[in-house]
């Protein structure tokens, strides 16, 4: 179960709201390109955007999180501009249509953010944690919002050649130690920290560290867990992304006994049944 020995912030500023996550939430993938491993494509229309962002928030959703830049691994580069010009009509959509749903923004780049943010996207989810854009966490700091800081090495283009590591739990923890720490230093209070499952990782490395989960805890912080139909699961079990449903909720609720705070997901309502599941497991322990 998940280690208790330290002192874990477990609220989120949230434009003059408090978000409680002493019980976790889940937060709803849309995104908005032709080439995401798994959705890509399917919500490009209007009608598309409000039928699924509709359905993620009817199954549960506190969170949902637009992207414009397919991160997959080798995934096309896209210009900034391109990348505005995705997830800026998405926001308007949602805040117009679904003010209650709390919008975080997918990007690693601080110009994408910064109009994000203007246009109503209220938390920023960067995979390069600032690497990528060093003005990334000005931007953070200058709006005040909460900020999803990713362990990623390389670019999602070159991160399979990345994937090498002395000792992969303290590598990760020294990375965010640091990061943390400048963006203490700026300002910036709420800090989620998301161990980037799949970027830069091999499928032993993503298991190490969904195990060793709980160790995260020693920098105080909420933890993100993206394990949504990634290769980690259906390359295990030898099955297509379209079918690893049901492996996807097997590790989330691996995550979520592990100390998980949120759930990044395709599939919102099975990621919330896992927390009801798992919450009832540790109120009767």
């Amino acid at each position: 179960m998940q280690n208790t020995a330290f002192s874990v912030n477990k609220t989120l500023h949230v434009r003059g709201t408090v978000v409680d996550l002493s019980e976790p939430k889940v937060m709803g993938i849309l995104n908005v390109t032709p080439d995401s491993f798994f959705d890509g494509g399917k919500y490009l229309s209007e009608r598309q955007i409000l039928s699924q962002v509709e359905e993620i928030e009817s199954q549960g959703a506190t969170f949902i999180d637009i992207g414009g830049y397919s991160s997959r691994p080798g995934a096309a580069d896209v210009s900034e501009t391109e990348e505005i010009s995705r997830v800026l009509p998405a926001i308007k959509l949602i805040n117009k249509n679904f003010p209650s749903l709390i919008i975080s923004v997918d990007t690693f780049r601080s110009k994408v953010a910064e109009v994000a943010v203007k246009e109503g996207a209220s938390i920023i989810n960067d995979i390069s944690g600032g690497t990528l854009d060093t003005k990334m966490f000005e931007i953070v700091a200058a709006f005040n919002v909460p900020y999803i800081l990713m362990h990623m090495k390389g670019t999602p283009q070159t991160m399979l050649r990345e994937a090498k590591y002395e000792n992969l739990l303290k590598e990760i923890i020294d990375y965010f130690h640091a990061k943390v720490h400048q963006l203490h230093s700026l300002g910036v209070k709420d800090i989620i920290l998301d161990p980037g499952f799949g970027f830069a990782k091999t499928r032993e490395h993503n298991f190490k560290l969904l195990n060793d989960l709980n160790l995260l805890y020693i920098l105080g912080k909420p933890i993100l867990v993206g394990l949504s139909r990634k290769s980690m699961v259906w390359k295990t079990l030898d099955i297509e992304p379209k079918d690893a449903l049901n492996g996807t909720t097997s590790l989330n609720t691996i995550a979520l006994i592990n100390g998980a705070s949120i759930l990044r997901v395709h599939d919102v309502k099975e990621a919330a049944q896992a927390v009801k599941l798992v919450k009832a497991l540790k109120d009767n322990l």
